[in-house]
């Protein structure tokens, strides 16, 4: 006897009929808990047919029947060709099938996976079944891991990069290797600290910090204790960041600096920084401003990652925006906040 179901002292293969306890109204409410909906797919006519969980999965109203061509108008334009020509391949796809597409459900975006049998197995009448599952969570998930991954990738090359250019300030002002290595060692464990800044901080501690010094936290790796000691001033009014802007605050900062290290004032020994800040209405201005460091261009390739992501924080976290002028005599960035999205 093949496998299947212990029941009674016995195994209901998967030959045998559907014991009666299973009836309709279970098969139903089992249907329901795994919130899929139910299609069918009358091949010659091209009209679907959906129960009442598929159609407020596309939100539409019910109706007794609805057309492909009418469906499509909802999926996603990016994805709209792949899932014709996806639904028009399955009748010769042997065995089961799996489609994800994005649908767009006013101005919210939902992921749905159709499923089915291809080769025509199970076709009833000219008519094919499938179920339609909504997997917005788990690509969202996956979008999410994918962003991780990316950021993670990212912070890695910059860390090895900032190490470089540490190394090299340090070299300019140390008088012997042990002097280097004294104070390579204090900038490596002040950028440890400074990292730490990048990162969601515990709901129990309030407040972050104060703006200045958050600021002067993270640059402070950056800064020359030597011939060029304080070559980066920090002077911005005195506000609170909040633990939720901190950390998109930080990333910005951490990324600017970065930059500077492996291309701007900060690569070179005699390059300066000063960060200032004005207030316009409920809008606080931090202009970071770059000096004695080699020319800059404006770079003709796409933003890559971290700029993307500089954007991302600005305009999602902090409610602004940012602008780069590069100058001839060093970069101009212009950070626009919202104060109130600032204090939070």
């Amino acid at each position: 006897m093949g496998r299947g179901i212990a029941k009674s002292g016995r195994y209901v293969t998967a030959k045998e009929p559907i014991p009666h306890e299973w009836d309709a109204r279970h098969l139903r409410l089992a249907v329901s808990a795994a919130g899929v909906a139910l299609w069918a797919w009358e091949v010659d006519t091209d009209q679907f047919t959906m129960d009442a969980r598929g159609f407020e999965l596309w939100g539409l109203p019910w109706r007794r029947s609805v057309t492909f061509e009418e469906l499509s108008a909802h999926i996603h334009p990016a994805d709209r060709d792949r899932v014709r020509a996806a639904f028009a391949a399955t009748r010769a796809v042997l065995g089961y099938y799996e489609t994800d597409f994005r649908i767009m459900v006013g101005s919210e975006i939902r992921w749905i996976s159709a499923r089915g049998q291809g080769e025509d197995a199970g076709i009833v009448g000219r008519t094919m079944f499938g179920i339609f599952l909504d997997v917005t969570g788990r690509k969202q998930a996956e979008e999410g891991h994918e962003l991780l991954a990316g950021e993670m990738s990212h912070r890695v090359k910059n860390l090895l990069a900032i190490a470089s250019g540490l190394t090299a300030i340090t070299s300019r002002s140390a008088v012997s290797a042990e002097d280097m290595a004294h104070d390579l060692t204090a900038r490596l464990t002040a950028l440890g600290r400074a990292h730490d800044l990048v990162r969601p901080l515990p709901h129990d501690q309030g407040s972050a910090a104060l703006l200045g010094d958050l600021i002067s936290v993270l640059l402070a790796p950056y800064d020359d204790p030597g011939a060029f000691s304080g070559r980066i001033r920090v002077a911005v009014e005195r506000m609170g960041v909040g633990e939720r802007a901190a950390t998109g605050l930080a990333l910005v900062i951490h990324e600017l600096a970065t930059n500077s290290v492996k291309y701007g004032a900060l690569s070179e020994g005699a390059g300066t920084l000063d960060v200032t800040s004005a207030t316009e209405g409920d809008t606080i201005t931090v202009t970071w401003i770059e000096r004695g460091g080699p020319v800059v261009d404006a770079p003709e390739a796409p933003s890559g990652f971290g700029s993307n992501l500089v954007k991302r924080t600005v305009s999602g976290q902090l409610g602004g925006a940012i602008d780069y002028d590069w100058s001839e005599g060093g970069v101009i960035v212009t950070l626009k906040m919202d104060r109130q999205r600032l204090a939070r």
